[in-house]
């Protein structure tokens, strides 16, 4: 490895000299990759297509002790630092251009505690990987709805899915978390162990540490339970949209029932007819038991006249691949996104007339219902602050040719700032793109000035700002 140009904090440019470099690759189990090395191209790819960037240095951590070193070499250099779990952030900031990426993928065992119920996740698992795990017990705790996401990212974020208004947040589960600090040191945060840190990580994204694992709290869920989807034509969609809202206010903690509105893929329980046409599609999830679940969701199938229905007892673990086929890595990516406290007519009949303008077949708009055990939890209990959120929509805008940039994108932002006077002004950052740093803010509300002081604690020169960043409280010394 010869000497190796990157930017530093300051966007200035300077060298690390070989021995330094070999130095450090020799303190790192899994080994540092360069531009020169052939596995260099696909260590660097994360799941957005759109976004490509360089980094001057891969470290391949293993270990804690690994994390300790990479951080501390990236001080010591004022080097850009970025952290990669599963690589699945929107924005891209796995990858730090001209910096030192640290790739957690080796980082992923998983050991589950039946008789208390926890988890101990490392930060390069895959939700997959946490599923299978813990429903090989009849076990689970709330995650996203695509297999692919890395724990760690959609943890720090918040994390919500299809058990998050019975069971919370991911970071309302969250028992604590080992996490490396800038200064090179492992702390564990935990209610009773660095309780502020702990506060900050539910929610605060990676502003405050390289979190090397996580302990969960698990509940009896499955592995069997009532899932599926219910397909509308989008003739029906003004009548479908308002009779989901109507009935989403009343629905029991055990269902959830989100709005896909897109074209048509070609699954199998449509008509050849409806492939590719505009559709309302309701996945929904009950975590009860079968029959209970059969029971609260048979409303969902009067909401209009279904063109398809796929639903019926099914493995949970199965169902968290479900939209796997619609979210592969590599298509370019660009996503707005609103928070609703309620969902009026006029808001809904705007979303329905966007989705009939999707500027392409992989394009969607989808609409999460939450509310429940994540809306009982006081606002202040962790980072995480959109509480009031009973509806987070996300317009995903998804291409191929780089072509199409500015006319996917133009659209999603249509339908965002057409939205924005229907919304709480919040938003969920796990969603926020690259071109979002003024939403931070807003994002975390009254919360954001307690953040700012446990980042100055923590990390007082932002190191760790590739990430939706809250800078550091001014400090009076300075």
């Amino acid at each position: 490895m010869q000497t190796v140009t990157y930017l530093t904090l300051d966007k200035d440019v300077r060298q690390v000299r070989q021995p330094d470099l070999s130095a450090f690759a020799a303190q790192l189990s899994g080994g540092v990759l360069d531009a020169a090395d052939p596995a260099y191209d696909e260590a660097r790819k994360v799941w957005n297509g759109s976004v490509d960037r360089r980094p001057a240095l891969i470290a391949k951590c293993l270990t804690e002790g690994d994390v300790q070193a990479a951080v501390r070499f990236a001080a010591a250099h004022r080097m850009l630092i970025s952290v990669r779990g599963g690589g699945h952030h929107i924005a891209g900031n796995a990858v730090a251009e001209g910096g030192l990426m640290l790739d957690m993928s080796g980082m992923s065992a998983i050991h589950v505690d039946t008789e208390k119920r926890i988890a101990r996740v490392g930060a390069g698992a895959l939700l997959k990987d946490f599923d299978r795990e813990a429903q090989a017990h009849g076990l689970a705790t709330p995650l996203g709805i695509n297999s692919t996401t890395g724990v760690a990212g959609l943890t720090l974020g918040g994390g919500f899915g299809w058990l998050t208004r019975r069971h919370g947040m991911t970071v309302d589960n969250l028992l604590s978390a080992t996490v490396v600090t800038a200064d090179g040191a492992v702390r564990v945060a935990s209610a009773t162990s660095e309780p502020d840190l702990f506060w900050a990580l539910r929610g605060g994204g990676g502003n405050f540490g390289v979190v090397t694992s996580f302990e969960f709290r698990l509940h009896p869920v499955g592995p069997e339970l009532y899932a599926g989807l219910v397909v509308y034509p989008a003739t029906q969609g003004q009548q479908v949209l308002r009779a989901w809202r109507d009935f989403t206010t009343q629905a029991p903690d055990e269902l959830s029932v989100w709005v896909v509105l897109r074209k048509a893929p070609p699954l199998p329980f449509l008509p050849e007819s409806v492939h590719g046409t505009n559709v309302v599609v309701l996945p929904l999830v009950h975590c009860g038991s079968v029959e209970d679940g059969e029971r609260a969701a048979a409303p969902v199938l009067r909401f209009g006249e279904p063109v398809g229905t796929a639903l019926g007892p099914m493995p949970y673990a199965g169902f968290q691949t479900a939209f796997d086929p619609l979210l592969t890595p590599g298509a370019r990516n660009y996503w707005k996104s609103n928070n609703f406290n309620t969902l009026s007519n006029e808001a809904l009949d705007l979303v329905l007339a966007a989705a009939e303008r999707v500027p392409g077949p992989e394009c969607e708009i989808f609409m999460a219902q939450l509310g429940g055990a994540m809306a009982r939890v006081k606002q202040d209990a962790t980072a995480f602050a959109g509480r009031d959120a009973n509806y987070i929509m996300n317009v995903h805008g998804r291409w191929r040719d780089a072509g199409d940039d500015e006319r996917v994108r133009a659209w999603a932002r249509e339908v965002f700032e057409a939205a924005a006077r229907h919304a709480t002004g919040s938003g969920y950052v796990n969603f926020l793109t690259e071109d979002e740093a003024e939403r931070v803010a807003a994002s975390y509300g009254a919360n954001h000035e307690r953040l700012q002081a446990v980042k100055q604690r923590f990390d007082p020169d932002n190191l760790f700002r590739m990430n939706l960043n809250i800078a550091p409280a001014a400090s009076p010394h300075r």
